[in-house]
């Protein structure tokens, strides 16, 4: 690139990394909002908590970037075309391509991220995200015990207890369990502690005591120190770890494995997935050549660009509309799916046309002279 070219692309490149830091950001908060009784109903730690965040990332990235262009070359653009840096670079003999190329430039580094982002940064975060639900729905503590409250965890089991402290000991617990001869038992323990005995899943009750009726209606009382509660029957499952559409590779989606049931039902929608990754990095472009029409897609004006960008903004926001609306309807028919590439490359066909349709003029400064100025005899 020249210099002139250079200082383009970084009056661009500044804007838009900002412009995504700032969408990231508020995009973060608002997942951290929604994932938020992690902390509090799941009571997982803070590390889990993060690491959930930050997996949201990539997903988030790839339909943030697009948008984060758009709104920086606003910005940027009508900047420097209000100032006429874009004007002087026309009058110094530069080309309407070489005046746009450093925010195609852009543009295509950004499509490029996105790729690599859409098929497979975010699928590998997605499996990780669902890796550690799953892993916390198996989570024994937080499945048997909320503090404060009574819970049923299991048929004819309900729990109680009153505080969980940081070392994941169970303070004040209480347990009523019915047999299914119809009897119950009902133990209590000062605490409670959920451990592993030959592999299989236990809780230790220390200093307590149980109660029980026996057949004759004699109430028999037990006091003990240690108490060893199963809940291997309890926690048996045959649950297995599913991956969702959203968490496949790109070859899972276009070949998946027709043997399997779920596949076969789904295969329609793994395909309108897999053209989806292929399909949306084309936004960035897309979106880049809407904001070049919008600034200079038409003529030079001292008054701004307002009414430009608010038409070509609307129309940016149609644009991802029906590309979301596309991708729903490939969702049941298989042949729409040339419509996904359709509608960014039929938007950044625009966007080209409209800046491409203006001609440059290119004006030499030359002395005027007012013709109320000129003597009479030169007339």
């Amino acid at each position: 690139m020249r210099l002139i070219e250079r200082y383009l692309f970084r009056q661009l490149l500044g804007p838009t990394l900002l412009a995504t830091l700032a969408l990231v950001a508020l995009a973060l908060l608002a997942r951290s909002l929604s994932e938020f009784d992690v902390l509090i109903e799941q009571r997982q730690s803070a590390a889990v908590f993060l690491k959930i965040i930050g997996l949201a990332l990539p997903q988030l990235l790839g339909m943030i970037l697009p948008i984060a262009l758009f709104v920086a070359t606003l910005v940027a653009l009508n900047r420097l075309h209000t100032e006429q840096e874009i004007v002087v670079c026309f009058a110094g003999g530069m080309s309407r391509w070489r005046v746009i190329s450093p925010a195609m430039r852009l543009a295509v580094m950004a499509t490029l991220v996105s790729l690599a982002m859409s098929l497979w940064a975010a699928p590998w975060s997605a499996r990780a995200i669902r890796e550690t639900f799953f892993d916390m729905k198996s989570d024994l503590a937080s499945t048997l015990v909320r503090p404060g409250e009574f819970t049923e965890p299991g048929p004819g089991l309900t729990v109680y207890a009153q505080v969980i402290d940081r070392d994941q000991i169970i303070h004040n617990l209480f347990i009523h369990q019915e047999k299914p001869n119809g009897g119950a038992v009902t133990y209590t323990a000062r605490e409670g502690v959920i451990a592993e005995r030959k592999g299989l899943p236990v809780l230790i009750l220390r200093k307590g005591s149980n109660q029980e009726f026996s057949r004759a209606g004699v109430l028999q009382y037990l006091s003990w120190d240690e108490y060893t509660f199963d809940l291997s029957s309890l926690f048996q499952t045959d649950e297995l770890l599913h991956y969702k559409i959203g968490d496949r590779y790109p070859h899972e989606l276009f070949f998946p494995d027709l043997q399997q049931e779920w596949e076969q039902q789904n295969r329609v929608k793994m395909l309108s997935e897999g053209h989806w990754r292929l399909a949306s990095p084309l936004y960035n472009m897309a979106m880049m050549a809407m904001a070049l029409a919008a600034v200079i897609g038409g003529a030079f004006s001292r008054m701004g660009y307002g009414k430009r960008i608010a038409v070509v903004g609307a129309a940016a926001a149609v644009v991802q509309i029906l590309g979301f609306g596309v991708k729903a309807a490939c969702d049941s028919d298989v042949w729409l799916n040339v419509l996904q590439y359709a509608v960014p490359l039929a938007a950044l066909w625009w966007g080209l046309a409209q800046i491409f349709r203006q001609k440059t003029n290119r004006y030499i400064a030359i002395d005027h002279v007012e013709p109320s100025m000129t003597p009479l005899g030169a007339r």
